[in-house]
């Protein structure tokens, strides 16, 4: 009895994993083609029963993760070098892949996170794990491509003498097209002005920038 559940756990492991390499790219195109679409898409999924949300794109914190992986393997296959004096935290990350990803995981949640925060602030609605859900979960797939565009421009910084400045314009360019969007969505959600909307969703990211150079820095220190 317990080898047929083994069987049927392997199954659906098995299916789910296969059926990433249709649903990732299905949902990264639609992301990029159609992000506010695709962010009211995540709302609309988080009234359905949990056993059907999501079931024709990947969910919105597995999309991240899944994005992290694979610019993590491409990290990898470009050897990119392990930053000088790396402190031990630091060193302790980049010797382990699955701590490494999950490193990143939480860093690049963080920008999802302060965004759902705000708005939920804005709305004048008490913050709590289920009013977060919504949000942070539309917030996510808004971080993936984002997540492409600082990871690959970050892998050709590796590499001046052959990309030059590329890695800086991608990485600029992914930020100027996260801002974009984040700014609608806050017009959208608030009812706002476009630059109320913007300087919110600017203040937003510098929010999260700065928990995020709080978190590096002791771990680039010890």
């Amino acid at each position: 009895m317990d080898f047929l559940k083994i069987l049927r756990s392997f199954e659906e492991f098995l299916f789910e994993a296969a059926s990433w390499l249709i649903f990732y790219p299905v949902t990264m195109w639609r992301i990029i083609r159609r992000p506010l679409a695709t962010m009211d898409y995540s709302d609309r999924e988080q009234t359905d029963p949990e056993e059907r949300r999501y079931d024709d794109a990947l969910s919105p914190p597995l999309m991240l993760l899944a994005t992290i992986v694979l610019t993590n393997a491409v990290s990898l296959a470009a050897h990119v070098p392990q930053p000088q004096g790396a402190s031990h935290i630091m060193h302790a990350l980049a010797s382990s892949q699955q701590n490494l990803v999950l490193f990143r995981s939480l860093m690049f949640s963080l920008i999802p996170l302060i965004a759902a925060v705000a708005l939920l602030h804005r709305q004048g609605r008490k913050v709590s794990r289920e009013s977060l859900r919504g949000p942070f979960y539309a917030q996510c797939y808004l971080a993936a491509p984002c997540a492409v565009f600082v990871s690959i421009g970050a892998i050709l910084v590796q590499r001046p003498a052959t990309f030059g400045v590329l890695g800086p314009l991608i990485m600029a360019g992914g930020a100027l097209w996260f801002l974009a969007i984040q700014t609608e969505w806050f017009r959208k959600k608030l009812n706002l002005g476009r630059l109320q909307a913007a300087g919110i969703a600017a203040w937003a990211m510098v929010r999260a920038m700065i928990y995020l150079i709080a978190i590096l820095i002791p771990v680039a220190l010890l």
